[in-house]
């Protein structure tokens, strides 16, 4: 697909829809929407960071028929080279281009729209890169590993006009749908009180020595703009118990319970007033993320969120909404009530009405083409993992943080938390602008 078609659809998006005002929720009655003729090439894609949920993203999308995948990227050539295999498979040939380094791939390859799949500290930084390609992009949770880097990406997102699906893809999922319809049409009075059920901590590796790294990866690129350190055997998904690339299951569940917490409460574009809490982290070696972590964040209108790890909490993991007049507590293939009766009710054609997606990769693609904004927008991805980041930063502080959600600064002037924002970046590698 030529790079102007792309530079069409951009433009014509703009004239239909901003994607910073685009509603999330509206009233049912104005949900019909006119169709769209699709373009009649393919949409062609790349994929950055080719792990299980690379691969896995990538599974959904050879699903369809609009969608050519054309190349792959991976700093280790076994991941990469299994990713290669499942698009030459698909399409019967050996046209899939692997590269190493993702700024090859966007120089070199002429693409509308890419999936991106990396360790958290990566996600600045390459996410940022692609949006300034002018490239759509479905982006793995949580948006970024620390708010200012979040707050970075949005930017870049509205300002190259492009369509952005965080991977938060509980909302595409019915359960979680209805659940905060309910809650936002009343069914459960007034909500002041809401918990968000996390999984526990608890990984354990003590202190493997240095180690050789594996044939075919590239460990200084994998580290990129984390800290220099020696391999000591984990390249691959148990990167997340180490705080220099992730928080854990705080950071890594945070863009699937919070952000529903949050969409059932309208709170995608703001944040909390004030958090405090307390955590407890793995001091058993290399993996140093929470093992606890309790905290409760108030918003300007009085409204409580705690989030803590699942076996702190009566109703455990899930998103938990207290109301004057009952609850609803939702999670992974479960939905229930103070009252059965509550979960019965339907959403009249004058109430507020979610909007609707049955596929999160399949709304990426309509949107696409539509230029619509997607169900799980850039704005919102960054306001559900920035309450962990503030949460994560409360902890370590040992402080209650004053937060203003607009500018988002704190307003106590606390220089050790503003410090905690972002993480300086390793050289040659510049923090995106």
């Amino acid at each position: 697909m030529k790079s102007n078609r792309r530079e069409f659809l951009r433009k014509a998006g703009a004239a239909a829809v901003s994607l910073s005002l685009f509603p999330t929720i509206v009233k049912a009655s104005a949900l019909g929407r006119e169709g769209h003729v699709p373009p009649s090439d393919k949409i062609n894609m790349i994929l950055i960071g080719s792990g299980s949920m690379g691969r896995g993203n990538l599974n959904q999308f050879l699903n369809f028929d609009e969608v050519r995948v054309v190349a792959v990227c991976d700093i280790d050539d076994n991941q990469a080279s299994a990713a290669k295999k499942m698009i030459d498979d698909k399409y019967d040939n050996t046209d899939c281009r692997v590269y190493k380094d993702f700024r090859d791939i966007l120089e070199k390859e002429k693409t509308d729209t890419a999936i991106l799949a990396l360790p958290d500290h990566w996600h600045a930084l390459i996410s940022c890169a692609v949006a300034n390609k002018k490239i759509d992009i479905y982006g793995e949770k949580p948006l970024a590993r620390y708010l200012a880097e979040s707050r970075a990406i949005v930017d870049a997102v509205n300002r190259n006009n492009i369509v952005w699906q965080t991977g938060s893809q509980q909302r595409s999922a019915t359960n979680f749908h209805h659940a905060c319809e309910l809650v936002l049409n009343g069914r459960i009075g007034k909500v002041d009180y809401v918990e968000v059920g996390l999984p526990n901590g608890g990984h354990y590796i003590g202190n493997p020595p240095e180690q050789t790294v594996p044939d075919g990866a590239d460990w200084d690129m994998w580290l990129g703009p984390a800290p220099e350190v020696p391999f000591r055997g984990v390249l691959h998904w148990n990167w997340r118990w180490i705080m220099d690339y992730s928080g854990g299951q705080l950071t890594d569940w945070a863009g699937h319970h919070i952000d529903i917490a949050n969409w059932g409460l309208g709170l995608d574009r703001t944040g909390p007033v004030t958090v405090e809490g307390t955590g407890r982290p793995n001091n058993d070696g290399l993996y140093d993320v929470p093992v606890e972590y309790d905290f409760t964040c108030v918003y300007s209108n009085g409204l409580k969120m705690r989030v803590a790890n699942q076996s702190k909490l009566q109703h455990g993991m899930g998103t938990l909404w207290k109301g004057s007049d009952g609850w609803i507590h939702v999670t992974r293939g479960g939905l229930s009530a103070s009252d059965d009766n509550i979960l019965k009710e339907k959403i009249g054609p004058n109430e507020i009405s979610l909007y609707k997606s049955t596929g999160h990769q399949r709304n990426f693609i309509d949107c696409v083409k539509s230029r619509q904004e997607t169900v799980a927008p850039a704005e919102a991805g960054h306001r559900s993992i920035s309450v962990a980041n503030l949460g994560e930063i409360a902890m370590k502080t040992g402080q209650k943080l004053h937060w203003d959600p607009q500018s988002e600064k704190f307003t106590d002037n606390n220089i050790y938390a503003t410090r905690l924002l972002k993480m300086p970046y390793r050289a040659p590698w510049i923090f995106p602008e």
